[in-house]
């Protein structure tokens, strides 16, 4: 088995070579094995997906009592992290606090429960509001630091919310901020809310650093071959599957309850095949 600091040299070298990286989010250690036993080289998690597996919504504001604690969400991760064998790196969200020494302790926490990166947001907590860019970059500047005294080469990947925060020219506005964030240590950015060629395009041509996007928030979107024509380095599916897994098991809850059938058994896994892929015999 890997070592924690093999893996997070080989996560960060799949942002720098031919290939686009795609990095499917798992949400608990049932859903990171399947991701694993399908091929890909290394998986995320997705908070709004681990917020689900747990009964909560995604984005609770600071003081409501179903946000998930940054101890609640890096247990999962741990969990996550110790069901496989590939690179693990974790949606950290806003870092879980406002200041660089926060957000700093949270890249401590993080490398603790073994994962090799983690995507930090710009988005200050649950508002619609983006932190001004310096104060961003100091936390990010803040985690670089974090992870250079653990020795270990963390993938931090500086995400910002232009696109979803209303502000103007959002294109300008992230291409700003992402080659600020470059600057201040991020190995890669992260541009959510963005889907047509010509904008990823220019992201890609602007940004003097590896460009990630998340993918499968819509049906029709750019398939991974086009993404890596247009030179996306890295591309994720956020929360997509878990909302998949949650939409299949409405269907069935509302099979069962309004015709009283079992149809949505057909396309169950088996108990065989589910015990082959965890480990059974």
């Amino acid at each position: 088995m890997a070592t924690q600091e093999e893996k997070a040299r080989t996560f960060l070298a799949a942002h720098h070579g031919d290939r686009c990286l795609l990095a499917p989010n798992a949400w608990d250690a049932g859903s990171a094995r399947m991701l694993e036993a399908a091929g890909f080289p290394a998986i995320l998690t997705t908070s709004a997906g681990i917020a689900f597996s747990m009964g909560r919504p995604d984005y609770c504001r600071a003081g409501d009592p179903r946000k998930l604690s940054r101890a609640m969400m890096l247990e999962r991760v741990a969990e996550i992290v110790t069901a496989v064998d590939i690179p693990v790196s974790a949606d950290l969200e806003a870092g879980y606090g406002d200041t660089p020494s926060e957000v700093a302790q949270t890249i401590r926490m993080a490398i603790d429960a073994g994962v090799v990166g983690g995507n930090l947001e710009d988005l200050a907590g649950a508002t619609t509001e983006l932190f001004p860019v310096e104060v961003a970059a100091d936390r990010i500047r803040a985690a670089r630091e974090a992870a250079n005294a653990a020795e270990l080469p963390f993938v931090i990947n500086a995400r910002t919310d232009a696109f979803l925060a209303g502000v103007n020219n959002p294109l300008e506005e992230s291409i700003r901020r992402c080659n600020r964030y470059r600057e201040a240590g991020a190995d890669c950015v992260f541009v959510p809310g963005v889907a047509d060629a010509a904008t990823i395009g220019s992201l890609v041509r602007e940004i003097d650093a590896p460009v990630s996007l998340v993918m499968g928030l819509l049906p029709d979107s750019l398939d991974l071959a086009q993404l890596t024509e247009l030179g996306v380095r890295r591309v994720s599916v956020g929360g997509s599957l878990a909302r998949m897994a949650l939409a299949a098991l409405g269907r069935a809850a509302e099979e069962l309850k309004s015709r009283g059938t079992f149809g949505y058994a057909r396309e169950q896994m088996s108990t065989e095949e589910l015990n082959l892929l965890f480990g059974g015999s």
